[in-house]
């Protein structure tokens, strides 16, 4: 998929996206422009890790 379509599928996902989250989106996108892609991949990791383990930190917590 080239970068021209890609930018096509995102307008239309962007177009169906409730208004309240459209901020929230604008935030990420320029996140993704300061950061580096090392810096983007940790955060989606460590994101996803405390999502999948959300009940386990808890109790760690405890």
């Amino acid at each position: 998929m080239t970068s021209v379509q890609i930018k096509d599928e995102i307008q239309k996902v962007l177009d169906q996206v409730p208004e309240t989250a459209l901020s929230d989106i604008l935030d990420f996108v320029k996140k993704l422009q300061i950061n580096s892609p090392d810096q983007i991949k940790l955060e989606h990791d460590l994101e996803k890790t405390i999502s999948e383990d959300a009940g386990l930190l808890h109790r760690l917590a405890q």
